[in-house]
């Protein structure tokens, strides 16, 4: 191992970084730039290291604005990689005085909610074919009937799920009027932060901002990317006593939901990219790494406010998809209950020690809070429990991580055998073939040693392990 760590510290102080690395966390700095807070990666030595990833990391410890505020630390899960904006995927981010809106990006509150059911699985897996059109129906053929009234869209951009919840009980629409209004209620405190963001409906597309019954396309859609809509069994329970708390037991059918804000996020992720460089001090340079921090107060604050609109979108939209899956199985299945474990953002800047805690692709772990961390569709996810851990500043790895990009799984001359991209046996329902190829098993870093690390650094502990029988990809 030593000869080849060598080997890669040396290449990454070629590129500009100062790079150390004790056997369990990388610790990275831009050269030269000994004021900036260095940045720490918890990372196995057997995964992967991407020299970008760091170069992104580093670049985000250095972050500076001349009408002041600073970076206090920042934080890496081992699932992280390099990110298109030019923040790495796996960043936490603890500022004071500013707020990075990149930290963020434009898949605001992407994030995942799990659900347990008590359906034999042999009894699911003999309706699959009926149970698969239905949903293929929902998810990719527009067969859903999502309706909203304006004034439950209005409530829900202002003030989350409650708000939502509370207009829509007066007069549910579409698929909303056939669910249990009653236990949708009583699970909104298994939502992180009870799905409530202080947000503004101003801040939404005028396509969501009309009278009447809106129907907005976005709305119970699992998006691209690694996004994903997955039927599992809980294949094994670690902890009894919290399981059983969280009322998850072994042989369930689970199914897990992983989506964001869809194009409500970009429209105010890309404002707000915009915003952030229309707001630079004139005559000061621009940071190289084109990362724009806010630090006039007022800005932030208008800032967070239309983040949390298009968060609040984002607990709806995975409420839709959950709610239209649950739907489909008291369908065939009779009276099902399938009630929910947790839902829990990954994008999202929230307040912490005085300042912001900015993550992008990384999981709340707060102390005796559930953490959902999904393998890929060939691969185990993991229910686990927060422990709160500062060190880590309270953050998990949301996934396994990339390994390779969508683009060298997809390009000619890449090996696309079934057994070589993992996908034998992998039940992937889906309308584009590429997508089975682009988020192959082999695309991702190994969730094992991922989950592993974690708990060895004392950051979550295991409570189930769910193994997977089908995944959606859109």
């Amino acid at each position: 191992m030593q000869p080849k760590l060598n080997r890669l510290l040396r290449a990454l102080a070629r590129e500009g970084l100062d790079v150390t690395y004790d056997g369990r966390v990388y610790t990275v700095r831009l050269q030269g730039d000994e004021n900036a807070p260095p940045a720490e990666v918890l990372l196995p030595p057997d995964l992967p290291v991407e020299g970008k990833a760091f170069q992104q990391l580093a670049a985000l410890a250095a972050l500076k604005h001349p009408g002041g505020g600073s970076v206090k630390r920042v934080r890496a899960t081992p699932d992280f990689h390099p990110g298109d904006s030019g923040v790495a995927i796996g960043s936490v981010v603890h500022t004071e005085g500013l707020v990075v809106p990149a930290a963020v990006g434009t898949d605001i509150n992407c994030g995942m909610r799990l659900h347990v059911a008590d359906i034999p699985v042999e009894a699911f897996l003999a309706r699959r074919d009926a149970f698969v059109e239905r949903m293929k129906g929902h998810y990719f053929f527009g067969t859903r009937d999502v309706a909203l009234g304006s004034r439950a869209v209005e409530a829900l951009l202002r003030d989350g799920l409650p708000g939502w919840l509370l207009e829509t009980l007066e007069a549910p629409l579409g698929v909303v009027a056939k669910a249990d209004l009653g236990q949708l209620d009583r699970e909104s405190m298994r939502v992180h932060l009870g799905g409530a963001l202080e947000g503004d409906p101003s801040w939404a597309p005028t396509g969501l901002r009309r009278e009447g019954v809106v129907r907005d396309p976005g709305l119970a859609t699992i998006g691209g990317g690694n996004h994903f809509v997955e039927v599992q069994r809980v294949e094994a329970v670690l902890d009894r006593a919290r399981a059983w708390e969280w009322g998850v037991r072994e042989g369930q059918l689970a199914f897990m939901v992983h989506s964001g804000s869809r194009d409500m996020g970009k429209h105010v992720g890309l404002t707000w990219l915009e915003r952030a460089r229309a707001a630079w001090p004139v005559g000061a340079p621009f940071p190289e790494s084109g990362i724009l921090p806010l630090a006039d107060p007022a800005l932030v604050r208008e800032y967070l406010r239309a983040e949390a609109t298009a968060a609040n979108y984002a607990f709806l939209n995975r409420l839709l998809l959950a709610e239209l899956l649950r739907l489909t199985l008291r369908e065939l299945f009779g009276d099902v209950e399938a009630p929910l474990v947790y839902d829990v953002p990954h994008n999202l800047t929230l307040p912490w020690e005085g300042g912001w805690l900015a993550r992008k692709g990384a999981c709340p772990a707060e102390a005796e809070q559930p953490v959902i961390i999904p393998g890929s569709m060939g691969a185990a996810s993991y229910l686990m429990v927060g422990l709160g851990n500062s060190e880590a500043l309270a953050s998990a790895s949301h996934g396994a991580g990339r390994a390779r990009s969508r683009f060298s799984m997809a390009r000619g001359g890449a090996d696309q055998r079934e057994e070589v991209l993992g996908l034998r046996g992998v039940d992937c329902i889906t309308l584009r073939a590429e997508r089975r190829i682009e988020e192959a098993p082999a695309a991702y870093k190994p969730i094992g040693p991922v989950v592993a690390s974690q708990v060895e650094a004392g950051i979550v502990r295991e409570v189930a392990r769910l193994a997977p029988l089908m995944t959606f990809k859109a």
